[in-house]
This record gives structure tokens, C-alpha cells and sequence, in this order.
């Protein structure tokens, strides 16, 4: 994967990339940001474009050195990762080694780090020694989920490359492109904050007939009081879709605000775009307060499952407040 090809983070693309292009990259980067917000994928890709040899401004994918890069034979390539709960000096000082034992020229050199804020004192100590001294030409990668958390006198010798939770649209046009179905992918990039855990909830056995079964229920849920108990019993309670009734829960909530979307004329935003027919007919028959009331009773239901309510009884107290409007 090329930077050009990754979803989203356009301010990490600009600096990134400017620093090819003119031929001014920074001898360290921290890369910070949350989890899902690509920031390894983006140091694979920076990495990547930093020895290619044909391209000036990310990686061309076809040259020597990336074919070697992509079938994981870039020995100048160097991960790092902790060893336990953090990284160590016996590490860092391994590192150093390996950079010194391989100085053979003008090849750059690149070492990415995960989690850099789990540095020991000595660990960082020692790396502070290399970024204050690189051995040109070599490239360090700091990733870090709380920039706080690093040392100020490492942050102050790196270049700050901030990540940002991913947008729903960006992950979702990067798990179509990977093959997901769009309506699956449409639901997941609502209920987590990045690509990875989108997939992970893909992945699920039962996600795809969860879906269907929220959409059961969303409509039961308005009229037909009776049918919703005997779904909730039946589809969910007697069945392994009883296991996650908190994520149940957060899909039924992007149905009642997909009748808000509808309201306000937002139907690029429905997450269950293949009811919108349906949705339609039915979205005016609340007010918009009375759709973010069903939204509250059913954030209500999970507040009482985490406080140990039985999730059927939660649940069931939740379809009777939702009948009554």
C-alpha cells in the first residue's frame, strides 16, 4: 500500500509527502494518534516510499528496492516493538548495533517503533543520544497513541505527524475496496472508531443476521409491540446474538437516527440505506425529540445491562418505553 492509496489523514499525507518531494525528510517523526487512525499502515507507507528509488513522492510499487520492501526483504528496514510492557535499553542498544553494523554508504535506513511512550528512562535516554547524533542517512519512526506520554526532549528532536480518528466515509470506502459488502460496511464504520476494529466486528459470526434482525426489530419496536417481545425472545435471547446485546444496542441506535437523517433531508447519511423505502413512510410518524427519545431509551438499556440489569429484562423495559413514544 502506497501513502497516496490510504484512507483518510490528508495532513499527515501533506507532510509526508512534502518531505519527499523536497527532498528534506526529518531524521526523526512521531507519528500520534488513536488506534484505527492508520498510523502503522502510514509508516509502512512513508518507509516504503523513503527507499524507493523511482518515485519522488511515495512509493512506486514497481522499482527493486519495493518489490523487495513488499515481499519483507528490506534489511534496512527495522521494527520495533516492546518487549513485554515496554521497550528496553538492551533494545535500543541492539538497534544501534544493527544501524552501525549495516552503515555501509549512502543506503537510508529506516526503524519504526510501536508504542514509543513505553520506552524505559534508559531506553529513551539512550535513543535521545541517537537523535541527537544520526548516524546519516537513518530514518526513526516514533508511534505513539499519547504524544504527552513521550519524553519532551524526544518530542522536541522529532517532527509531529498527527493522526486522526478516521472518518466513517473514509473507512468505509476502504472496506468496500477490500471487498466487504457496503450495507455490513455501512453499520461497522458507525460502531467503532477504526479500520481495524470495523473489521474485527465484520468478522463476527452473526454480525450480517444481526443486522437484519435490528432492522426487525427497529420496525416491531413502533407498532407492533407484541411481535418485538416475541423477536427479542426468539431472535436474540434464544439465540449466540444474545452474547453482544451492547452492540445490538449501539445498531438500533443508528436506526432511530436514521429516521432523524430522513427528517432532515440527510439520506447520504442513512446507515441502513436499503430500508430507506420503508424509513421514508415511516419517519414522520415521530417528531424528531420523540426519535431522540427512543435514542435515550435504548442508551438507557445499556447503562442498566453495565450495571448488571438482566439484558432481557433491560432489554424488554426499553420496547415497552419505546412503545409508549
Amino acid at each position: 500500500m502506497n501513502i497516496g492509496q490510504l484512507a483518510g489523514q490528508p495532513k499527515a499525507k501533506r507532510i509526508l509527502q512534502h518531505a519527499l518531494t523536497s527532498g528534506k525528510v526529518s531524521h526523526a517523526y512521531l507519528f500520534t494518534g488513536p488506534p484505527g487512525s492508520g498510523r502503522t499502515a502510514m509508516a509502512m507507507a512513508f518507509a516504503k516510499a523513503l527507499f524507493c528509488t523511482s518515485c519522488s513522492d511515495d512509493a512506486c510499487g514497481e522499482c527493486l528496492s519495493c518489490r523487495k520492501f513488499e515481499h519483507g526483504n528490506q534489511p534496512d528496514l527495522h521494527l520495533i516493538e516492546p518487549d513485554g510492557s515496554s521497550i528496553k535499553i538492551d533494545q535500543i542498544r541492539e538497534l544501534q548495533r544493527e544501524l552501525a553494523y549495516r552503515n555501509t554508504g549512502a543506503q537510508r535506513k529506516v526503524y519504526i517503533m510501536q508504542r514509543a511512550e513505553t520506552m524505559t528512562q534508559q531506553a529513551a535516554n539512550s535513543l535521545l543520544k541517537f537523535l541527537e547524533e544520526p548516524q546519516s542517512p537513518v530514518v526513526a519512526i516514533l508511534l505513539t497513541e499519547n504524544r504527552q506520554a513521550v519524553l519532551p526532549t524526544i518530542r522536541s528532536r522529532t517532527q509531529w505527524v498527527p493522526f486522526l480518528p478516521l472518518a466513517p466515509h473514509d473507512m468505509l470506502q476502504r472496506l468496500v475496496s477490500e471487498g466487504v459488502p457496503q450495507l455490513l460496511a455501512r453499520a461497522a464504520v458507525h460502531l467503532s472508531s477504526g479500520l481495524d476494529s470495523c473489521r474485527a466486528i465484520i468478522q463476527q459470526n452473526g454480525f450480517a443476521e444481526m443486522r437484519n434482525v435490528v432492522i426487525q426489530l427497529g420496525k416491531d419496536s413502533l407498532s407492533r409491540f407484541t411481535a418485538a417481545m416475541i423477536s427479542a425472545q426468539q431472535q436474540i435471547f434464544k439465540t449466540e446474538l444474545g452474547e453482544q446485546p451492547q452492540l445490538l444496542l449501539s445498531m438500533l441506535v443508528l436506526w432511530y437516527k436514521d429516521m432523524i437523517h430522513f427528517q432532515a433531508g440527510r439520506q447520504e447519511a442513512i446507515v441502513f440505506i436499503d430500508q430507506v423505502d420503508w424509513i421514508g413512510k415511516h419517519a414522520y410518524g415521530r417528531t424528531a425529540n420523540e426519535w431522540v427519545q427512543c435514542i435515550e431509551h435504548t442508551l438507557e438499556a445499556g447503562k442498566r445491562m453495565r450495571s448488571h440489569v438482566p439484558p432481557q429484562l433491560a432489554f424488554e423495559q426499553m420496547l415497552i418505553r419505546i412503545q409508549e413514544g
